[in-house]
């Protein structure tokens, strides 16, 4: 026997559809998504850099998105610090996420990273040479050129001494520490960072909280993982910016 849908039903399902037109049942963009799309599309390979970090940061980006941002700048030729870094950490982010599937990226990534600080040392704090001592320390040795783990510690070494401020190069020399089973030398860097944690992406302090957990007994008096909480497209980036 054929039945039809009460009113009431028929009603019912109006509503949903018209909550779902309005609310959760739309397909809802992650905030910077757009900005980041049209980077790849259009933007300078910083700029990719910057706004695919961003998602990062926030843990908003998809498996296609690393390498979106790896083709848009994979061919382009700029003989600047700027582009030279930001090829070398977007191919970085891309060798992050495939593991052995990418390793035949880190010669490249290495020399990029190398010419940029050889262009300008100093740009973004010493960014190229962070990203250098980390891969030296963390990356099999078999696929690097110029470097081995010895050279990344004292690399990342010279970055804190320089720049003693800057939160990130005391996280990435506790990190380098604990890799090569060194933990205690990694506490003070450690306490750096629990003291600004608040202010650190969510990334880092997630990285942070691992550290602190493989380190052994860390004491930082006063010093507790704060909750995360939303920050603008800035902070995110440059933690204490605006």
């Amino acid at each position: 026997m054929k039945t039809t849908a009460s009113f009431p039903s028929i009603s019912k399902l109006l509503m949903v559809v018209a909550v779902c037109g309005l609310s959760a049942c739309a397909v809802l963009k992650t905030p910077g998504y757009d900005e980041f799309q049209g980077a790849v599309r259009k933007g300078s390979a910083i700029q990719i850099y910057d706004t695919l970090e961003f998602l990062i940061a926030g843990n908003d980006d998809s498996p296609s998105d690393r390498k979106a941002a790896f083709r848009a700048v994979r061919y382009r030729k700029e003989d600047t610090a700027e582009f030279q870094f930001a090829w070398a950490a977007i191919a970085g982010r891309l060798v992050q996420q495939r593991g052995l599937l990418g390793i035949d990226l880190v010669g490249d990534i290495e020399t990029h990273a190398i010419r940029s600080r050889e262009l300008d040392p100093t740009y973004r704090n010493g960014a190229a040479t962070r990203l250098l001592g980390t891969m030296y320390v963390i990356a099999p040795s078999s696929f690097l050129e110029h470097g081995n783990s010895e050279l990344g510690l004292e690399m990342l070494e010279g970055l804190v001494a320089e720049y003693p401020n800057d939160p990130e190069n005391h996280l990435r020399l506790a990190e380098a520490y604990i890799a090569l089973n060194d933990p205690q030398p990694a506490h003070s860097h450690l306490c750096v960072c629990m003291a600004v944690a608040t202010n650190m992406r969510a990334d880092d302090r997630k990285l942070l909280k691992n550290l602190m957990a493989d380190a052994g007994k860390v004491e930082c008096p006063g010093a507790k993982m704060p909750e995360p909480k939303k920050r603008s497209l800035a902070q995110r980036l440059w933690p204490g910016g605006e």
